[in-house]
């Protein structure tokens, strides 16, 4: 509210200030995911500097791809806001889109109703894919012709005639109910290419044939055309389905099978029954039938893990069926959690020595000028060359988050006062409105005590008797 008075609320002209440019910044979808965003169209994908530790997961990718980091993790070690995260997504990202990647924060394996290893290991199976072959009878042509019978009187099943043909045979088959509401679900018309599987009954519609590309004047910008199939209209065809493990233990631990994935409701899964899966799927790849594909378990966070928590990951590593295991830490030497014991990155040196350390550092000025400038551009933000100044120098004197929480805000003090671009007055505005890190420190200090449960007070009272 503009007036020092509004609704009941007196005061606090700045806070509410302040929740109003919020307010505005969630209307506009623009205030999730605050954090360094991984731009398509800048360079190294949008990723700037840190090319130490670039090369390193570069080389990581490649060691993964030849089989080469079996027993093996990596530790993304540094200070907040160096982009350990985005390098860990990186790395999923070498990996191919059929690389499963799951993402956990330390402290979320304590909010579960299991245990903290049956949480881990949920983890640590998700991140596993298993790409299983299978080869399905196909029928794939062009629909030459559909006539569908209705009864006249309304009620009865209804039957109909369906006309395949290749580029060497035609051949017409005989519809029932259901087959014909599958055609009419698809909207398949003559012309279309379309494959139906023998097993199951499903149609999927491929395309349009070329040869009728010219049956109407104006064709939808999402109709695509195929060549009409060649050779027999019945096929073998190798289908090749890819779930994680997780899913197929849960699929077999419970009474409703696969529905049980939607339900969310996995719960503790039998040991005995990862066994069976485990002996199974290894009879499958000795078979051909089927592969494993190692994704990435990124745990962030992770000095928020126990000294239990650490050493089943140290032996989860040993085993033939584990996923690339990424760290992420942000703390120097601390306790590890659990015991008295103070260790580097507060993890213990027995999994630290089986760990390739990646230190990321901090950035540059002119990688923080780099990196605002292309989230300006991701956010549709015009910021002038001056304003960007004010901003890579806020980076650098607070932090490189808090300056990039500016950028949406400053565009909409500017748009308040119809500005075309954010000037260095927009950012010193939303500058007094949110304070930074050092400033809620030092107000703190100044009004300690005003403040309940006040160490600080606590410490001068026991001072002063």
């Amino acid at each position: 509210a503009r007036n020092a008075a509004s609704e009941g609320m007196v005061g606090q002209k700045n806070a509410r200030k302040a929740a109003g440019l919020i307010i505005e910044m969630v209307k506009e979808g623009k205030i999730a995911g605050r954090g360094i965003l991984l731009a398509r169209n800048a360079a190294s994908e949008g990723m700037v500097g840190q090319k130490n530790a670039r090369k390193a997961a570069g080389l990581i990718i490649e060691m993964v791809k030849e089989g080469k980091i079996a027993g093996r993790g990596i530790l993304l070690a540094g200070e907040p806001g160096t982009g350990k995260t985005a390098i860990a997504m990186g790395i999923a990202h070498g990996l191919g889109a059929e690389a499963a990647f799951t993402s956990i924060a330390g402290s979320e394996i304590y909010s579960h109703e299991m245990s903290k290893t049956e949480a881990l290991t949920q983890s640590i199976r998700r991140s596993i894919a298993v790409r299983i072959k299978e080869e399905t009878e196909m029928i794939e042509g062009e629909v030459v012709e559909i006539q569908i019978d209705r009864p006249a009187t309304g009620s009865g099943s209804k039957v109909g005639k369906l006309t395949l043909k290749t580029t060497d045979m035609e051949t017409v088959y005989d519809l029932g109910s259901k087959m014909i509401d599958a055609l009419t679900k698809e909207k398949v018309t003559s012309g279309d290419v379309i494959t139906i599987d023998k097993a199951t009954g499903k149609i999927s519609r491929l395309g349009r044939s070329f040869t009728r590309s010219k049956d109407f004047e104006v064709m939808g910008s999402n109709v695509k055309f195929v060549q009409c199939p060649e050779g027999e209209l019945q096929k073998r065809r190798e289908v090749v389905h890819t779930v994680n493990l997780h899913e197929i233990d849960v699929i077999n631990s419970r009474s409703q099978g696969f529905m049980a994935l939607f339900s969310g409701d996995t719960g503790e899964i039998k040991p005995e029954v990862r066994e069976q899966i485990n002996i199974k799927v290894a009879e499958w790849r000795e078979e051909g039938k089927a592969e494993i594909v190692p994704g990435v378990l990124f745990i962030d966070e992770v000095h928020m893990l126990d000294i239990e928590c650490f050493s089943f990951l140290n032996q989860s590593m040993e085993s033939d069926l584990s996923p690339i295991l990424i760290m992420a830490s942000n703390r120097g030497i601390t306790k590890i959690r659990g015991t008295d014991q103070e260790s580097p990155h507060g993890i213990p040196i027995d999994l630290l020595d089986r760990l390739l350390i990646i230190p990321t550092v901090p950035y540059s000025k002119e990688e923080i000028h780099q990196i605002l400038k292309i989230r300006c551009d991701e956010e549709d933000v015009e910021m002038s060359a001056e304003g960007l100044d004010v901003l890579t120098k806020m980076g650098v004197d607070t932090s490189l988050r808090y300056a990039i929480q500016m950028i949406t805000s400053s565009a909409l003090v500017c748009a308040q006062r119809k500005g075309s671009d954010v000037q260095p007055q927009d950012i010193a505005k939303v500058y007094s409105l949110f304070v930074d890190v050092q400033r809620s420190t030092e107000f703190l200090k100044e009004y300690t005590d005003s403040f309940m449960f006040s160490e600080r007070q606590d410490v001068q009272m026991k001072d002063s008797e």
